[in-house]
């Protein structure tokens, strides 16, 4: 295990093109103090937990102090947000300070986050709030406990600095690991400059380091696999009851995990149309949307490699095409590993008319997304509906036949159900719990949520309340993009 200042930093993304990044470093916070430290999250870069007592972290942390080995830089990039196209966004309040190998041949990300200006911020003032920097750190682990690819969160680092939002809060950064900050609008910022060159390049880097499978084999192999990982993941977001809030194309990793916690927020009353971002008021990136807009992003990723790679467009677009299918496997699988059923042939209808017929049923009764799936855990063939609603009685009706005609086993079902089925997800209503301790100064809480959100499926006596959905004014709490 190391100590923090002895991490054994690679630097790989700084060797690349100028054009790529700037060199800059952190401005400190004053005063900082430590808020959240991840022993999860350390065990993966080899750092030794008991530096959460380091005196020194929270300056290491805060841009006081640089890392040994580290060599801070914003790196570059552009984007699709909300649709519309911005030509120039970059880190404007992060910098990348290198990555970390590990002996099991993984290699992380070191990236701060909320530390000060660079020339990418535009007009903001480059820092975070306690609030975002508390949401992000249990949003990475909330979701990775319920097995969704995802960046993680090492540290919180807080400080009284004062930063203007929608209202004066604190600052605080956070310290986020992910195997690759690459974004499809890393690619998008050289493409529209026709820097070619720098598109190969960036393609060579990520393909090299990420996907050595196909090395050697072009750039639309490789594309084809980002399309075919994106359209996974949008599968487990919704699966899960996941609304991410800001699908711009700069917050899509070309990795196909979860990057950019924002305005997100997980379904409490199940409604197809809900948007988590308050600041999205055309709802582009509504629940219901979250397919369709992975693949409009996958096809701006496309775009910008075109021009690169040299294949033809009909090439690339059978290459795109192979997101929808990926998408409708995963999902039904998902789906069906939640209602404990068996996959029926690839030709049947059936399993996708029994999901979207228990969906419909799920929106016109409001019903708790996370907690109807946790409770048809105990649902148990022989014993009838009773008093359940019509349209739910004549679904429940047609999911007992179909478990009576693959012979389940109520008991064994049920221990399945409770594997894949969360008992608690990390509903708005408790990160804002959590954040109000923080601010007053009290950070247990954190630390008890992400333990809890380690086992999402676990039962955990004593916190029975967390996996209740919102009451009273805790239903309209509302995020937006400077959460």
């Amino acid at each position: 295990m190391h100590r923090l200042a002895a991490l054994p930093f690679e630097n790989s993304y700084a060797r690349l093109h100028p054009a790529c990044y700037e060199v800059v470093d952190p401005t400190p916070l004053p005063d900082p103090c430590l808020v959240a430290f991840n022993p999860a999250a350390a065990e993966l870069i080899g750092l030794d937990p008991a530096e959460a007592n380091n005196p020194e972290l929270a300056l290491y942390l805060s841009g006081h102090r640089r890392l040994p080995g580290a060599e801070p830089i914003a790196q570059a990039y552009a984007g699709h947000q909300f649709g519309v196209w911005v030509p120039q966004l970059g880190d404007g309040r992060a910098f990348l300070l290198g990555e970390i190998g590990t002996p099991q041949g993984e290699c992380w990300d070191l990236h701060l986050k909320g530390a000060g200006r660079t020339r990418f911020s535009r007009f903001g003032d480059g820092r975070s709030v306690l609030r975002s920097a508390v949401r992000e750190y249990l949003a990475g682990e909330a979701m990775h406990g319920l097995g969704i690819p995802t960046t993680r969160a090492l540290a919180i680092v807080g400080s009284a600095l004062p930063v203007e939002r929608e209202q004066v809060e604190t600052a605080a950064t956070l310290l986020r690991l992910s195997p690759s900050h690459v974004r499809f609008g890393t690619f998008q910022y050289f493409a529209a400059r026709n820097a070619t060159d720098r598109v190969g390049e960036l393609a060579e880097y990520v393909i090299a380091r990420h996907f050595p499978e196909l090395a050697g084999t072009g750039y639309l192999g490789w594309f084809g696999e980002v399309c075919r990982r994106t359209a996974r993941l949008m599968a487990q977001w919704m699966a899960a009851g996941f609304a991410h809030g800001v699908m711009n194309t700069d917050n899509m990793s070309v990795l196909g995990l979860t990057l950019d916690y924002g305005p997100y927020g997980f379904l409490d009353e199940y409604d197809a149309g809900f948007i988590c971002n308050h600041t999205d008021s055309g709802g582009r990136y509504a629940f219901d949307q979250q397919p369709a807009v992975g693949m409009w992003n996958c096809a701006r990723f496309g775009e910008s490699l075109m021009a690169a790679a040299g294949e033809p467009m009909e090439a690339w677009q059978s290459a795109l095409e192979e997101y929808w299918p990926a998408f409708a496997a995963a999902y039904q699988g998902l789906m069906l590993g939640k209602l404990g059923l068996n996959s029926r042939p690839a030709d049947s209808t059936e399993d996708a008319d029994l999901i979207a017929d228990l969906l419909g049923v799920l929106q016109a009764e409001r019903a708790d997304y996370t907690g109807f799936f946790r409770g048809l855990c105990g649902f148990g063939v022989d014993r009838p509906a009773g008093n359940t609603p019509g349209p739910m009685r004549a679904w429940l009706a047609r999911y007992t036949a179909r478990l009576q005609a693959e012979g389940s086993r109520d008991a064994e079902r049920a221990e399945r159900m409770r594997r894949v089925n969360p008992k608690y997800v990390l509903r708005n209503w408790i990160a804002q719990e959590a954040i109000e301790e923080a601010q007053a100064g009290r950070y247990g809480l954190i630390e008890e949520l992400r333990r809890l959100f380690a086992d999402p499926f676990g039962e955990h006596p004593g916190m029975a309340r967390f996996a209740e959905p919102p009451s009273g004014a805790a239903r309209e709490i509302a995020v937006s993009c400077s959460s």
